[in-house]
């Protein structure tokens, strides 16, 4: 009863046998008495409180049947108890985020609608949203921001079976209304909160076969709903792809509380570890998205030393190296795929700029956020965190 392991009365008869102190009767009556302590619910009442440090006015959950059970399933079980089959959804779901609260929570389905319920003991269903009339698949993630005063929902747009376009939608707890939408390709970037009224989205522009560029936007979270096309929105990052890899599961983190020298690389080790590194690169770049179809062009330094012996100025020494490709005066001793990978590092080569000091805080109080992703530089398959 002290919160042990408790013995099968079977064990016990087989150990009181063994040490041939007591006859079969005896052994039975104590097997009796040690069952009827185990079970004792004022005991196992009293051990529940003492032991989890909670006050005594909380009650026993209803779904547990006794005191013993209760404390069974919180320490030595999985806790968890089946207090209610929710059937409001017809096909898969796929995603539950809560609260922070915990007042609430959201279900994302393949049956394309967003579900709010209220995690009472008793949960009901507060609002649903059918998303199919915005053309969209199905519904796949949601968040809700720090105040929980909005809730952020992640979906794919119906179209080709290879098609990777999907949407964010803005959802107001205060009336369920929706918000805004914005766009956010591919759909497995999947979006999150920056702060309480801005989100992060993606976009993906292609450069070739298997190279990429992915921008993540900032938008607002209070744009109208019929402006998708024009978002209010400011570029944050700019990374390059390699390998038909795209940047996805976008997160932010505030580990201000974690901040330590022995935690987190300091800026040289980060350049140190970027330069050795065939890895994707970070671009604070400007908020023009054409911007993006228009990449500065560089030379590999053995290229670089050969034009520069033609008197050839360096910017446009890749784009002679192309001329004479396609002309046939130079053959590349590489594939196609290889070209193209070389080109898209030399792109990023000359695009990539450290961050101005000026737009790092020195505010002691500010938090440090981290933005988190899963991406690769090997193959298309993720298999990195950035």
């Amino acid at each position: 009863a002290g919160g042990g392991p408790l013995l099968p009365d079977s064990v016990l008869y087989e150990i009181f046998l063994y040490l041939d102190h007591v006859d079969v009767l005896s052994v039975g009556l104590v097997c009796q008495q040690w069952h009827a302590v185990a079970r004792d619910e004022f005991l196992w009442k009293e051990l529940f409180y003492r032991y989890y440090r909670i006050s005594r006015e909380v009650p026993r959950h209803p779904a547990a049947v006794s005191w013993y059970d209760e404390f069974q399933r919180l320490y030595d079980t999985i806790p968890c108890v089946e207090v209610q089959a929710l059937k409001e959804h017809n096909d898969q779901v796929l995603h539950l985020s809560f609260s922070h609260s915990g007042c609430l929570f959201a279900s994302c389905s393949k049956d394309c609608t967003v579900k709010i319920w209220s995690n009472e003991l008793d949960i009901s269903l507060q609002h649903s949203s059918n998303m199919r009339p915005y053309n969209w698949s199905y519904t796949q993630f949601s968040q809700f921001n720090a105040d929980d005063s909005l809730l952020l929902v992640s979906g794919v747009f119906v179209g080709p079976h290879n098609s990777s376009s999907g949407e964010i939608a803005v959802i107001s707890m205060e009336n369920f209304t929706l918000l805004s939408r914005v766009r956010n390709k591919p759909y497995d970037v999947f979006g999150c909160w920056l702060n309480e009224t801005n989100l992060i989205s993606g976009n993906l522009h292609r450069i070739g076969r298997i190279t990429s560029c992915s921008v993540l936007w900032l938008n607002n979270a209070f744009q109208g709903i019929e402006s998708e096309n024009v978002n209010v929105v400011k570029r944050l990052f700019k990374i390059q792809n390699l390998n038909a890899s795209t940047i996805r599961t976008v997160m932010v983190a505030d580990c201000s509380r974690y901040d330590s020298p022995d935690l987190l690389l300091d800026y040289e080790e980060q350049l140190a570890a970027s330069s050795t590194s065939t890895c994707p690169v970070f671009d604070l770049g400007s908020d023009s998205e054409e911007e993006e179809a228009k990449p500065k062009q560089a030379a590999e330094p053995a290229v670089q030393e050969l034009l520069d012996d033609g008197g050839v100025p360096a910017e446009d020494g890749l784009q002679q190296l192309f001329d004479d490709i396609m002309e046939g005066r130079v053959r590349p001793a590489m594939t196609d795929m290889e070209l193209e990978t070389k080109v898209a590092e030399l792109f990023v080569r000359n695009r990539t700029k450290p961050p101005e000091l000026n737009l790092l805080s020195t505010d002691s109080n500010s938090k440090t956020k981290y933005l988190i992703f899963t991406t690769g530089c090997l193959t298309y398959s993720p298999h990195q965190i950035g």
